[in-house]
C-alpha cells in the first residue's frame, strides 16, 4: 500500500479477509473503536496506543493571522488541535538505523 491512504474501508476489508465476520459486524466494530478513540481524546485530551503512540488535544490560544487574498490582517480564533506523538518502539521500526 506504498503511497496510499489507509481507509476506514481498507481496515474493515484487513480484518474481513482475517475472520469469520461479516463485513457489517466489522464496519460496526471499526466505527466503535474510532467512536472510542475520537470521545477519549475529547474528554480526556489523550489517548495512549502502548507501542504505537500517543494521541493528544491541546488548546491553541488565538493568534494573529493574515488573510493571504486581502493581505488583511485578522485574529484567529482559540482552537484545540490534536498532535500524535510515536512511541519510541515505533519510531525505532521506522527508523532501524538510529
Amino acid at each position: 500500500m506504498s503511497g496510499q491512504t489507509l481507509t476506514k474501508a481498507h481496515i474493515v476489508d484487513a480484518i474481513y479477509k482475517k475472520t469469520d465476520r461479516n463485513r457489517a459486524e466489522i464496519k460496526d466494530l471499526v466505527e466503535s473503536a474510532l467512536d472510542l478513540m475520537k470521545q477519549a481524546i475529547k474528554k480526556d485530551h489523550a489517548m495512549l496506543v502502548s507501542g504505537f503512540g500517543k494521541f493528544e488535544a491541546y488548546d491553541k490560544n488565538s493568534r494573529r493571522g493574515r488573510n493571504p487574498q486581502t493581505n488583511e490582517s485578522i485574529t484567529l480564533p482559540p482552537r484545540k488541535v490534536v498532535v500524535f506523538r510515536l512511541s519510541r518502539k515505533f519510531r525505532a521500526e521506522l527508523n532501524p538505523e538510529e
